[in-house]
């Protein structure tokens, strides 16, 4: 499909800025847990888990998602040499192999040793692994993923009543692990957990640029690590068609410009994901969406060929012919051959940004629907997706489809995906269908953990609660490639993994952020590049192996929007993607830490370690200028970072300036305050693809040293 982001790239009025203008709403790093030090205390906390760093006494709770329940009660779990495992009740090759992840993971934090051969006698071993059956032979929506995790002085018990219920539970125990006294243990709690929402998903838009194997099997790794559970993999676009078909070898040997995924490769991810406990749902884009398709096969186009890859994005004239049963007849061996790769029971058609041109340009088109009784094109699409269905139904696959799919004509277990936010969702699920809201979770839209995660898959005083399957993160890829996608993922998906998982009632932000980052270190462990690549990125760019200088500036800035981007850049398929805003990070630590040190200082003015650490990074901003400016002068890639270079120091001296004036207790000038806030103002403009994440803090520092009604000389 894409459309919500193909869209945007030619209109201000497409889809991808619709949602950003509208939606309001492995194991490598011994330091993955070893950011906070642990000591057991004597209390119980019931359920939920706003429960705070201190909700125990000493006991830090960083489980994301927040479980349903969790209790804490006194003490610790040895993790010593003597660890062992054991499975009890159900077991098979998918809960044996997860098993021996989790000890390898469990070994390297602890430092010792772990058998790794199962304990005969479950019950005899430390950590026991009751299981009651294997679920659902396809793992699908109603699966049980619930689970129980109770840990004692002498055992730790991990039940559940299916393996993808106790591939949940393992996750758990793995962000449990602590240490006290230079050794790792488990706290004694008590935790009975569930989702909220069935579908918790993550869609990946390999059309636009082709994603490696090994990216998307590290992505469900950490898909699996936060309890995501639908890995909807977009797999065709104008850009490129990214999957074999041995039946129609024309779709990938002339669509993907050699860039696909093989049907063994294919297999190997599906299978992988299943091990994970997560599902594959593919999305071949059709009827609009779907030019190289016909790169290979013009006769399935509504005019004639020609047709050749797109490089640039936005919204084609190209369309599927819907008159024509020689399409659906191809559609037909089509979807039936990529059925026996995708065994999940849905199949996303996209359906989305299908203009309809082609379809009023063509006269046997028009003739087509004037003796059918299709009064628009949009009637045209309707007639389409219901053959279209007959074939999926054939084939024993249920549609999705986004918003565009909906319509009266189409029975109500189609799937209507949102991304034109909560007024469609709703209006779908008034008409009886089931819906997946992806509006508020457009990652490309460069906003911050906290904004997505205020945005609900179900709002409140939405009625049909029971049609709200839940919700999608969409990560379209027009400007990510396999260098970039780990942190445009990551660690944001993470925040959203916990408001499609845990309960409504846990929405505190700030304790949200404090568990984020944790779970980010964590996250890297497992073998995403979130953290490291970005770091790698910001090397190249300033050419040296300690860049001191560039990270002071990489820390306080972020990426513009995709709209943004693209219309500032124009980017096509053949952009780059090596500058500083490609290094830079979405939502970066910088912008909690200077908002939390500057509520901090106004709130309570003696507070001197806060207030000297702003005047270190102020000062860092202003001393870092002249090397930067040799920097960008001197690199093609960071040239058009030289205003950046100078907002920054001159933002430096303003925070140096208001810290001035709170010190010695008085107040600035109106017109100091009037200028200052200009040159904010100025900085705030777009410039070299990045923005500031300090304004709004810096601005408040300005109106607290320089309140309204201060005096004019």
């Amino acid at each position: 499909m894409h459309s919500s982001n193909g869209g945007h790239a030619t209109s201000t009025a497409s889809r991808r800025q619709h949602v950003e203008l509208g939606s309001a709403i492995n194991f490598r790093c011994k330091r993955t847990l070893r950011l906070f030090r642990y000591v057991a205390m004597v209390v119980c906390i019931p359920t939920m888990a706003t429960q705070g760093q201190n909700m125990a006494g000493n006991f830090a709770n960083t489980l994301l998602p927040a479980a349903s329940t969790l209790r804490v009660g006194v003490g610790y779990l040895p993790m010593g040499a003597s660890f062992s495992v054991g499975l009890s009740g159900y077991r098979d090759g998918r809960l044996e192999r997860a098993t021996q992840r989790m000890i390898g993971r469990l070994e390297y934090e602890s430092g010792n040793p772990i058998p790794r051969d199962l304990v005969r006698d479950a019950w005899a071993a430390v950590m026991v692994v009751d299981v009651r059956g294997q679920g659902q032979m396809v793992q699908g929506l109603e699966e049980d993923e619930s689970y129980s995790v109770q840990v004692t002085g002498e055992r730790l018990t991990l039940r559940a009543a299916t393996v993808v219920g106790a591939l949940r539970g393992m996750e758990t125990v793995l962000q449990l692990v602590q240490h006290r006294d230079g050794k790792a243990v488990f706290p004694v709690v008590s935790i009975d957990d569930a989702p909220r929402f069935r579908w918790r998903g993550l869609m990946i838009d390999c059309g636009r640029h082709f994603e490696p194997v090994p990216v998307i099997e590290r992505t469900l790794d950490g898909m699996a690590a936060v309890k995501l559970n639908v890995f909807h993999w977009h797999l065709s676009d104008d850009q490129g068609f990214r999957v074999e078909s041995k039946r129609f070898p024309k779709l990938h040997g002339m669509g993907s410009d050699g860039l696909y995924y093989t049907q063994e490769q294919v297999k190997e991810v599906v299978a992988y994901a299943y091990d994970r406990g997560i599902r594959v749902v593919p999305e071949f884009d059709m009827p609009g969406h779907a030019t190289s398709w016909f790169v290979g096969y013009p006769e399935l186009a509504s005019a004639e060929g020609p047709y050749e890859v797109k490089r640039v994005f936005g919204i084609h004239d190209a369309a599927m012919d819907p008159t024509r049963p020689s399409v659906y007849e191809f559609l037909d061996a089509f979807v039936g051959e990529m059925t026996t790769l995708f065994p999940d029971a849905y199949f996303h058609v996209g359906g989305d940004e299908s203009n309809g041109k082609q379809w009023r340009a063509s006269e046997r088109i028009q003739a087509f629907m004037r003796v059918h009784g299709l009064k628009d094109t949009d009637a045209l699409q309707a007639y389409f997706n219901q053959q279209l269905l007959k074939i999926l139904v054939k084939h024993h696959r249920q549609m999705v489809g986004w918003d565009e799919v909906l319509n009266p004509a189409l029975p109500k277990d189609v799937v209507v995906q949102s991304w034109r936010g909560v007024k469609s969702l709703g209006d779908g699920a008034r008409q009886g269908y089931r819906g997946l809201l992806s509006a508020p979770y457009y990652l490309d839209g460069m906003k911050s953990s906290a904004t997505h995660y205020a945005a609900d898959p179900l709002p409140e005083g939405m009625t049909e609660a029971g049609l709200g399957l839940g919700g999608e993160i969409c990560m379209w890829g027009e400007q990510i490639d396999g260098q970039t996608i780990d942190s445009r993922l990551w660690p944001r998906s993470a925040a959203l993994a916990e408001r499609f998982w845990s309960p409504r009632e846990v929405r505190d932000e700030n304790d949200m952020y404090r568990r984020l980052g944790v779970e980010s270190v964590r996250l890297e462990a497992l073998g995403l590049t979130h953290l490291s690549g970005p770091q790698a990125m910001v090397r190249s760019l300033a050419g040296e192996p300690n860049p001191v200088l560039l990270e002071r500036l990489a820390a306080v800035v972020e990426p513009v929007s995709f709209g943004e981007r693209y219309d500032t850049q124009q980017t096509s398929q053949l952009t780059p993607l090596d500058r500083l805003v490609d290094a830079v990070v979405p939502d970066p630590p910088s912008r909690q830490r200077i908002a939390g040190l500057v509520d901090g200082l106004i709130a309570d003015p003696q507070h001197q370690a806060g207030r000297a650490e702003l005047e270190r990074m102020f000062r860092d901003w202003v001393a870092v200028s002249p090397g930067l400016d040799a920097m960008v002068a001197g690199s093609a890639r960071l040239a058009d970072a030289e205003p950046r270079v100078k907002q920054l120091a001159e933002a430096g001296a303003i925070g140096l300036e208001a810290l001035g004036y709170l010190d010695a207790g008085r107040t600035g000038t109106t017109d100091w305050r009037e200028r200052r806030l200009g040159s904010l103002t100025e900085a705030e403009k777009p410039a070299a693809l990045v923005r500031f994440t300090f304004l709004p803090s810096l601005r408040k520092l300005v109106m607290a040293a320089a309140p309204e009604g201060s005096g004019k000389s």
